[in-house]
């Protein structure tokens, strides 16, 4: 990529994530390109779609949950590491307002943008799930699905503005569902 394309994009990346922070994923792309100093058909240049630029924004944090993922799998306590990993997985689902109906659908459709960083997601919880279920730190009649979504339920919430103060609490409530007392 050329310096001014790769300066663009990142300007691009940037402006985006403050713009879906403010204003949720309905924010108007043409707002976007115009905040970056840039116009519209270099927006489109590189992010045809709103999800090809959601897909740019998630990825890296999705990646990163993976990461973190892998290496709670050799933590001493796999009930706190599920914990740890989706109080992580909220927190970056929530970066951006109203992106988790993004998410969900994207887990459904192979060919959106964010199918393929979804699923890893996805699939990094469920192994900690199915770690902790083998402790015997976790109820086992739930798979990594009902913990995708229950995940996502708790960051749908806090986009919800007469709820959020609520999300907090309800993560409480949400793990202390998941994990047993043993």
């Amino acid at each position: 990529m050329r310096a001014d394309a790769k300066k663009n994009y990142d300007q691009l990346l940037a402006v985006a994530g403050v713009v879906l922070a403010e204003e949720g994923a309905g924010a108007s792309l043409r707002d976007i390109a115009r905040r970056a100093g840039v116009g519209l058909g270099t927006m489109h240049r590189h992010f045809p779609t709103r999800e090809t630029l959601f897909e740019a924004l998630l990825r890296s944090g999705f990646d990163r949950l993976a990461v973190q993922a892998a290496e709670l799998e050799s933590s001493p306590s796999a009930g706190d590491a599920l914990v740890r990993w989706l109080r992580d997985f909220v927190a970056c689902a929530s970066d951006y307002q109203g992106v988790i109906t993004s998410m969900v659908a994207a887990i459904e459709d192979p060919d959106s943008a964010l199918h393929a960083s979804c699923v890893g997601m996805k699939a990094a919880g469920a192994r900690l799930l199915a770690r902790a279920q083998a402790e015997g730190t976790a109820r086992t009649d739930i798979d990594g699905t009902d913990l995708y979504a229950l995940a996502g339920a708790i960051a749908w919430v806090g986009d919800q503005p007469a709820l959020a103060s609520r999300a907090d609490r309800l993560f409480t409530v949400l793990t202390g569902a998941i994990l047993t007392r043993s």
